[in-house]
């Protein structure tokens, strides 16, 4: 029982982190130990798994599929998801900047607790991580499309949202944010919109099963390299997070805080004074570092 406990605060992490934008879950699963467990787990629903099931080898399926595992996970996962939408949403419109820096300090911290998972450091081992890096500050960059709510464009929301969710440095939020339709889904979780949740979720689930095969082999052939391109993904996502910048709509205006306009692009800068939101906002970042530095300690005394 107390081991399912933590495993459902350890997805509620997870859910959190995928509700903000430019936070990936697959980041707190590394750092909490339970990420190759959790692609190990969704990538054993295969012929073997529909065989048991369907024979009525109930009990032989959930040891085949680690099924009291996921359950924990993925509930809090899904408790989270639904509990903090509204939540979050409302901090994010009117108190951004110090969100922005409470994620910042936490995922700064990640890119050394994760890189510190790798073996050995050589050259290839560097160039993966640089390689990470330019790619998720490319994605940084990028400019948001237009929302669109056509069931194959969600499908396909569901589809590249979930890989990038449980790929550690990628946010699934983020992507949506790109892809012009995190509003859309935000609010279709907030409001439980079933018409629009459901290709989202069959996109997730079908997109989930074919990743996790990948990321496994990857994990286990490559396991440095991966590690190495999965840190430089985090330390480039950065500058998603940087907590103050100015947010433009479609038509290159500025957007005030407060505004539940959506932004299309950023200009980030460098505050002039030490104010005090300033002083608040540094604040946030160490306690962000420390959250990551105490689940890191918190990790390496439970056993999954």
């Amino acid at each position: 029982m107390k081991q399912n406990i933590y495993l459902f605060l350890k997805g509620f992490g997870m859910g959190a982190a995928n509700v903000i934008p430019g936070v990936s879950g697959g980041t707190i699963a590394l750092i909490t130990g339970i990420f190759e467990k959790l692609i190990n787990s969704i990538k054993s629903f295969d012929l073997t798994a529909i065989r048991l099931f369907f024979t009525g080898k109930f009990k032989e399926f959930a040891n085949h599929v680690n099924l009291s595992f996921l359950i924990a996970v993925f509930a809090g996962i899904g408790v989270s998801i639904f509990s903090l939408a509204v939540v979050l949403q409302f901090l994010l419109i009117n108190y951004p900047v110090y969100i922005w820096a409470f994620f910042f300090g936490l995922i700064l911290a990640s890119v050394y607790f994760v890189s510190k998972e790798i073996n050995k450091w050589n050259s290839g081992v560097i160039l993966f991580f640089v390689i990470g890096t330019t790619i998720a500050l490319g994605i940084t960059f990028m400019n948001q499309a237009v929302e669109n709510d056509s069931f194959f464009y969600l499908f396909i929301c569901g589809i590249v949202a979930i890989c990038s969710m449980i790929l550690p440095g990628l946010s699934g939020s983020f992507v949506l944010v790109l892809m012009g339709n995190y509003q859309f889904v935000l609010n279709a979780v907030k409001e439980f919109d079933i018409k629009s949740l459901i290709p989202i979720v069959v996109g997730a689930g079908f997109g989930l099963l074919a990743f996790s095969h990948l990321l496994s082999w990857l994990y286990k052939k490559y396991k440095n390299q991966t590690i190495a391109i999965l840190s430089g993904f985090i330390l480039g996502s950065l500058g998603i997070l940087w907590p103050w910048k100015i947010s433009y709509d479609q038509f290159g205006n500025i957007i005030p805080i407060g505004s539940d306009t959506k932004a299309l692009s950023y200009e980030r800068f460098v505050p002039e004074a030490f104010n005090t939101e300033v002083f608040f906002a540094i604040g946030l970042v160490i306690i962000g570092i420390f959250v990551i530095w105490a689940m890191e300690k918190l990790a390496e005394q439970i056993t999954d």
